[in-house]
Formats: structure tokens, sequence, C-alpha cells
């Protein structure tokens, strides 16, 4: 059972209270409500799906990692699929705060790594800082994206990025969300491998051309797997670990039960993700963490 939520939940009014706990409490509670779940939720108590996300915004929220601020953020991606994805920030001791995941990233790249194609809003409990707006951008849902706040209309990305600086201006089609393979391939020794391999295949580096994978597997055998996400203004990208993290944290898993790891990337590429996956890895305290090149 998951007892994050458990706080969480006691603040919402009762009938969602009562529909939600054997959901997201269940061991098995992948992070993200179906489509499915989230119109039977909405049938049961007498709700839409905007006030829906809200309400859902602290169970988002208990899934922080916040060692260092002590300040949890909740954001919910809303899929082209009708999904709800939930997002969080999280941070990490003893490595730089530039390795810090913002709740809007979490959101945005869980979606993105369960197969969702696009997002059609974004809700979030506090107003979203610049990196996250810059980052928004990088989405194939472009400046129409709509960012819904507690007790504001829901307003485009366009309002809160005037004047904004994109993948247009650099001459980029392909968006995040996009799919795509880049046609990497090794003979995989292992799951673990293959997993990272696939990863690699499906990042979104457009930039640099340095595509890249992580990852990660538990004490049970659980693999999650993160892609490296560039960005137009580069420092507001994602590496792949991170996003692997994400992945790992909104299934449930403990960040500090990381029995083994893998990073796929080039040989030759512009750019390496080693040093920080591996430093951010050892203070999560996996000492297994394999490099492999395509």
């Amino acid at each position: 059972m998951q007892n994050r939520f458990h706080a969480a939940l006691n603040t919402l009014p009762s009938p969602l209270q009562t529909l939600l706990t054997d959901i997201v409490c269940a061991d098995t509670f992948p992070g993200y409500l179906s489509a499915k779940q989230v119109t039977a939720l909405c049938n049961a108590a007498g709700t839409d799906e905007d006030a829906l996300a809200l309400a859902m915004l602290p169970l988002a929220a208990a899934c922080a990692v916040t060692p260092v601020s002590r300040f949890n953020v909740g954001a919910v991606a809303h899929g082209l699929s009708g999904n709800l994805y939930f997002g969080a920030n999280m941070e990490f001791c003893h490595v730089p705060l530039q390795q810090t995941v913002h709740a809007e990233q979490s959101a945005i790249t869980h979606a993105w790594l369960r197969g969702e194609k696009g997002l059609r809003k974004v809700t979030v409990n506090y107003t979203p800082c610049g990196h996250c707006r810059q980052f928004m951008n990088e989405l194939n849902s472009g400046t129409d994206l709509l960012i819904q706040l507690p007790e504001l209309a829901a307003m485009p990305l366009k309002t809160l990025l005037p004047h904004a600086f994109g993948p247009v201006d650099l001459g980029i089609k392909t968006r995040l969300f996009d799919q795509v393979h880049h046609g990497y391939h090794f003979l995989a020794t292992n799951a673990v491998v293959g997993k990272a391999l696939e990863a690699a295949n499906r990042s979104h580096a457009p930039y640099s051309h340095s595509h890249s994978g992580v990852a990660l597997q538990d004490s049970r055998g659980r693999i999650y797997s993160g892609a490296y996400i560039e960005n137009a203004a580069f420092n507001p990208g994602l590496p792949p670990l991170q996003a692997a993290l994400i992945f790992m944290n909104m299934a449930g898993g403990d960040l500090h039960d990381i029995h083994r790891a893998v990073l796929v990337e080039g040989s030759n590429a512009m750019l390496s993700q080693w040093e920080s996956t591996s430093a951010t890895l050892s203070a999560l305290g996996c000492q297994d963490i394999a490099l492999f090149s395509y």
C-alpha cells in the first residue's frame, strides 16, 4: 500500500476521498488516472475533469521529494488520451541544485514516458517559474498549451511566455511528444540495457543530437527507464537519469533502492551524461552503474 497519499486524501471532499482511496493507495497505482477512471470519478462525484485535476493536486504534491527546500509542488498533466498524469518536484542531497526536477517537468515527462501523444493542459498548484514555462514551450502543443492554477481561469502558455523563444526560432520541426525512433541498435546483454537503449532511441535531442537513455532496476527486479529531453534554451532540458527517477517515483518506487543502473549514449556524442549520472546515482546509494555506447 502506498502510504504517501494518506494525509493528502484527508484534504479532499468526502465523495472524492472515498472514491480515490482504493485507487491511489494500491501498490500497483502507476501515478496516473486512465481516461476511463477520470470519467467514472467525475460521474460519481458530480464534477468535471478540471475540478478533479485541481482536487488531485495535494495527491500529486504528496509524491514530492524535497530534502532541501521542504516545499512540495504538485502538477497534473492532461493527456490528449484523457489520462491525467501526476508530477511532483524532486531534489537530491549531495549533488548540485541543477539536478532538481520541477513539478511541471515531472508531470509532462511522466506523460511522455507513458506514451502519451500530446497534452492539452497542465494543472499546477503554484505559478510556473520561467524555467518551466520555457520547458513547456518545447512541446508539440506549443504556446497553445493551457495552464490551470487554483482559483484562476485557465490561460494559454503564450500568456505566461510572451514573445517566446523556442524550437521554431532554431528551425527545429520535431517537438517533444512527437513520435520518433533514432534507429540505434546493438545486442543488449540484458533487459536493463535493452530498456536504456529503447529510451535513447526516443530521446528528444534535436540540438546536440546526443541521444541518451537511462534504465534503473530496483531490488524487486522492476525496471524504470527515462530518455533525455533537450530544450531550445538548453538549460531547461532534462537529463535521462532525472526522467527515469520521475518514472520510478511516480510508480511508487524507492529512489534509494536502485540496485543497477545503465546509461546508453553515443560513443562520439557531442555531450555526455556520464559524469552527472554517476554522481547523482552514487549520492542515491547506487554503485552498480554501467555505460553502454551505440
